[in-house]
């Protein structure tokens, strides 16, 4: 009996040892995998974490990043692609969540900054607008690929113009990890750091 045991538990360790690694982290039902491909390169999941407005789920969201890091300046200025996936955990209209986007992007960039990136802001502000009511269960991409700009996809759709200044992606990222971040407790949670 201790032998078949003995067995089962080594049979167990190696089926264990032989699978890939599925979902690093699950919020809320909403699975975020431990690496996510993005213009080539294999990027890893840095953290994830899910958006409230009150108390309502609005969207899990996941940063991917070529390294992990716990810090913004660091990620900002990252070489490679890099990605934020975001998963709707309700149903949203396009201009709502476009005014959430934009909201966070003033925000965090002051005059000078934004007026270095106003064309790409209002190219974004007119992606939304393109696109009908966000779904729950809806899935968003935002990466940056390097040699191409700022890349968005709903539901493995593209959507909208490519950005290709590097410094409107990371006013994208300021959204979530900038000072005054959309959500004080996603913030952490995208960087690594939410128990």
């Amino acid at each position: 009996m201790k032998a078949l045991k003995t067995l089962a538990t080594g049979a167990a360790l190696a089926l264990a040892f032989a699978l890939p690694a599925m979902a690093a982290i699950d919020v809320n039902g909403v699975k975020f995998d431990d690496t996510n491909k993005v213009g080539g390169k294999d990027l890893k999941l840095n953290g994830a974490g899910m958006r409230t407005k009150l108390i309502i789920k609005v969207y899990a969201a996941g940063l991917y990043l070529p390294e992990k890091s716990k810090n913004v300046a660091e990620i900002l200025k990252m070489e490679g692609p890099r990605r934020v996936t975001l998963v709707m955990a309700r149903d949203l209209s396009s201009q709502d969540l476009a005014k959430a986007f934009m909201d966070g992007i003033n925000e965090n960039l002051d005059k000078a900054e934004k007026a270095k990136i106003v064309t790409q802001i209002g190219k974004f502000g007119e992606m939304f607008a393109s696109v009908d009511d966000i779904k729950k269960g809806d899935v968003m991409h935002m990466d940056w690929i390097p040699g191409t700009g700022t890349v968005c996809e709903l539901n493995g759709k593209r959507i909208g113009d490519t950005a290709s200044d590097i410094n409107f992606y990371n006013a994208v990222l300021r959204i979530w990890l900038g000072d005054k971040p959309a959500d004080s407790s996603l913030k952490p949670a995208l960087l690594g750091e939410a128990k």
